[in-house]
């Protein structure tokens, strides 16, 4: 120990064999109980997950077709009237589905003040830009909806769920879903080919092409000559036996 430190113990009246504060230190870090903590490089590379998305099915791939014919739509609606608690309400979307030719987001938010029971009238608006149209709604249809409201006689939406609210997208698409495997129909469908069947079926029936444009509402009438060319009304003179 050195002259000016002994002064300073002396001083501070702190004897001579105590420890100093270096070596209680230099002791410190030899104590087992301390971990020494070291870090990586801030630009250590991320591990990289190997899964990759799934690869979706081209719908080719899935069905031969988009769309259903009449015959399947009524099976479809049979087999969803026998499912669960809601069978009449599934079943009646399918039928103002494929009557109307209805997206699922119009069929969502369908309002009971859009419908005129009374004078047969169903007014329907159109997303994606599609122009509005009101059209007759016939006596399957009438009583469908008659009894719907009965049913649920609590809320503003045409079809609802447990709560009286709008159902969702996820859940037509299971009804509809749920409905083509128990009327077995041969391949996986979705409530859209409603929509299509729709189109389909105003075609083969010999309708003018501009009147099922603005029954689809559709703006552009290239997306409903779709329907006119897969139409055999054109072909039926081919053959005469």
């Amino acid at each position: 120990m050195s002259t000016n430190q002994a002064a300073i113990r002396a001083a501070k009246n702190i004897p001579e064999n105590a420890p100093s504060r270096e070596s209680s230190s230099a002791e410190g870090n030899q104590n087992p109980r301390i971990v020494e903590v070291t870090f990586g490089a801030a630009n250590t590379p991320k591990r990289e997950s190997s899964a990759k998305p799934p690869i979706r099915v081209p719908n080719t791939e899935r069905r031969s077709r988009e769309y259903l014919t009449e015959g399947e739509v009524e099976k479809l609606m049979a087999a969803a009237e026998k499912l669960g608690r809601h069978g009449h309400r599934d079943s009646t979307i399918i039928l103002i589905a494929y009557r109307h030719g209805l997206r699922v987001s119009e069929i969502i938010f369908l309002e009971w003040d859009q419908a005129d029971l009374a004078q047969g009238l169903l007014h329907v608006n159109r997303v994606k830009h599609g122009t509005p149209a009101t059209h007759p709604i016939r006596g399957t249809e009438l009583r469908a909806l008659r009894r719907l409201q009965r049913d649920y006689p609590q809320s503003p939406y045409i079809f609802t769920g447990e709560r009286k609210g709008p159902l969702t997208t996820s859940g037509i698409r299971k009804i509809v879903a749920r409905a083509g495997v128990a009327a077995g129909i041969p391949f996986p469908i979705h409530p859209y080919m409603l929509r299509h069947a729709a189109g389909y079926k105003l075609a083969n029936d010999g309708q003018d092409t501009r009147a099922i444009q603005v029954y689809l509402g559709h703006r552009n009438i290239t997306h409903t000559t779709r329907y006119t060319e897969l139409s055999p009304e054109r072909f039926k003179s081919f053959w005469q036996d």
